[in-house]
């Protein structure tokens, strides 16, 4: 008899993910602080959740059976009274499950930071103010980023599922920030591909299932419950409502709309890299007239490159600054500089567009 349907779909995202790890890794040679002749390892990052201990679980099992060796980390956010202790808890657990190695790591994180920009994972790179969720967020993949380091990982995974991916699509589209934050979460992201999201074509039901299926311990963090933050708000108010007015299958489309959104903006970034060459004149300056004859989606994208380059934060740089930017391309009427974040401006000069440090 084989393993209940719910721990056999777990397993089987896990594997594809590993094998993919193993070719990676037999293509492109052993990660940094690998030792020669060791197979690669992988980590899961583990809160003690339902999706992040099924991860684990699935990650023991299959790495048995390949040429990997797994590990854990389980990051503290000290943000609950004996959080310490639970995340001791939680990497005993990984320990039994034959996870190696296992490591604990404290972080403090404020009710409001300034913290790295990210995006659908952290990246380390500019500087911005945040909220607790995302400071939260920012300190957590910090934490992780240090530990792959540290340990020579090829890759952690991340228990992220379906359900969360259609949060992060209703998140994007309230923001208005585009098609990219309509994207939702990468199945790989982060530096060398380090993240992985073996779950995001799995529910949270399936997931919490194979749990049950293997009596697995787990811990309900009740900041998934608490009002008081928006994620919270959407996944027990939000997705219900709109489910119950537009009927069952939404957060299927919604992750849907993630993936198609995410190849849209990928083939729109790739032609917007190839046309910024176009665009320039010999000194590398921006020629407005032929910024003008790019379609707008394209246009925008090579105006957020250039200003990022000159010095502007991608984490403090909204659509609207974009969009600000573009009317001296489309609607010139003599307006003078724009000022944009990271102390850098915009302004038109003798059918130059320039972006400078101000």
């Amino acid at each position: 008899m084989g393993p209940h349907p719910a721990v056999a779909a777990i397993r089987l995202a896990v594997r594809r993910v590993l094998h993919d790890v193993l070719t990676e890794h037999r293509t492109t040679g052993r990660a940094p602080g690998t030792p020669p002749g060791r197979h690669p390892l992988v980590l899961v990052a583990c809160s003690g959740g339902a999706d992040s201990m099924a991860l684990a679980s699935a990650l023991a099992f299959e790495a048995r059976k390949l040429d990997v060796r797994a590990g854990g980390v389980t990051v503290d956010h000290g943000l609950q009274q004996g959080s310490g202790q639970r995340a001791r808890e939680v990497a005993d657990r990984m320990t039994a499950l034959g996870l190696d190695p296992v490591e604990t790591i404290a972080v403090t994180v404020g009710p409001e930071s300034t913290a790295a920009a990210h995006g659908a994972a952290y990246s380390g790179t500019a500087a911005r103010r945040v909220g607790p969720e995302a400071a939260a967020r920012d300190a957590r993949y910090a934490a992780l980023d240090a530990a792959a380091e540290r340990h020579g990982a090829t890759g952690i995974l991340l228990g992220h599922t379906r359900d969360d991916q259609a949060e992060t699509v209703l998140l994007g589209l309230a923001r208005g920030s585009g098609i990219r934050s309509l994207s939702g979460m990468a199945a790989v992201s982060g530096v060398a591909g380090r993240y992985r999201r073996p779950f995001l074509e799995l529910d949270r039901q399936t997931v919490r299932k194979a749990c049950i299926a293997q009596e697995l311990a787990i811990w309900d963090d009740p900041h998934n419950t608490d009002p008081a933050y928006t994620r919270s708000r959407l996944r027990h108010e939000g997705l219900p409502a709109l489910e119950k007015a537009l009927g069952k299958g939404v957060v299927e489309a919604l992750a849907r709309t993630a993936q198609l959104s995410r190849d849209d903006a990928d083939a729109l970034d790739a032609w917007a890299a190839d046309a910024e060459a176009d665009v320039r004149d010999e000194a590398g300056r921006l020629e407005c007239a032929k910024l003008s004859g790019l379609p707008p989606a394209v246009r925008r994208r090579v105006l957020r490159r250039a200003v990022i380059a000159e010095g502007a934060p991608a984490g403090s740089l909204f659509a609207r600054h974009i969009e600000e930017v573009d009317r001296l391309i489309t609607g010139w009427r003599g307006q003078g500089a724009i000022n944009l974040p990271g102390r850098v401006e915009a302004l038109r000069q003798g059918g130059r567009l320039v972006i400078r440090q101000g």
